[in-house]
């Protein structure tokens, strides 16, 4: 008798421990799933769609320049990333060429930036007459071409001359009056270009330098 007791009293508090199991860890569960549920909803939410890249075409440089749209975060000035992907790629450029230009890369952007003209141009050109300063008159530094005629060679006392030189005269005899495409160039830089191939080659090499 005393044996049935026990039993009975073992069972009955055996169910009372699942009892209080079950009402102690089901509560525990809902609230960690509610919390779980509500913290994904909020990461929903405070997600933003990643920036769209832009297109971003530099003045005077021909340059295409890629940047992310405006965000909170602080970024590089738009002019100082133009002018370094600007110095890059030219000297990218003359190095592929192995020309004597290479080394003065940045000053060529920074005279052509001064000037107002494109830095393309001024390389482009040199490309077309010189094979960038490869084939010039000896100890002339002139690439360009740049008053060479029937009574003599002008020549330079470095490239920095050259390219300021230059610069200046694209600037104030061409570009202020209006010629400011190949073929306007073309025009008066050598009017007797046959069949308009300077200005479709200069044309060409500026396109590389995208």
């Amino acid at each position: 008798m005393l044996n049935k007791l026990n039993d009975s009293e073992f069972g009955f508090w055996k169910k009372m421990i699942y009892v209080v199991i079950f009402f102690t860890l089901t509560p525990l569960t809902l609230i960690t799933s509610v919390f779980s549920l509500f913290t994904l909803s909020s990461y929903k939410l405070e997600t933003k769609e990643p920036d769209y890249v832009s297109f971003a075409y530099a003045a005077n440089s021909g340059v295409q320049v890629y940047a992310s749209l405006p965000s909170d975060t602080p970024s590089i000035s738009a002019s100082l990333v133009v002018e370094d992907a600007r110095s890059d790629i030219l000297r990218e450029f003359l190095s592929d060429f192995d020309s004597p230009l290479y080394p003065f890369s940045d000053f060529i952007v920074k005279t052509s930036d001064k000037y107002g003209i494109d830095y393309r141009l001024l390389t482009a050109i040199a490309m077309k007459e010189s094979g960038l300063c490869k084939i010039i008159p000896e100890d002339s530094h002139n690439c360009w071409g740049w008053g060479i005629h029937s009574k003599g060679t002008l020549k330079f006392s470095s490239f920095e001359e050259g390219i300021e030189t230059v610069s200046l005269g694209l600037k104030e005899n061409y570009l202020n009056l209006g010629l400011n495409s190949p073929s306007e160039i073309m025009s008066k830089y050598i009017p007797h270009s046959p069949g308009g191939i300077w200005a479709e080659d200069v044309s060409a090499y500026m396109d590389k330098l995208r």
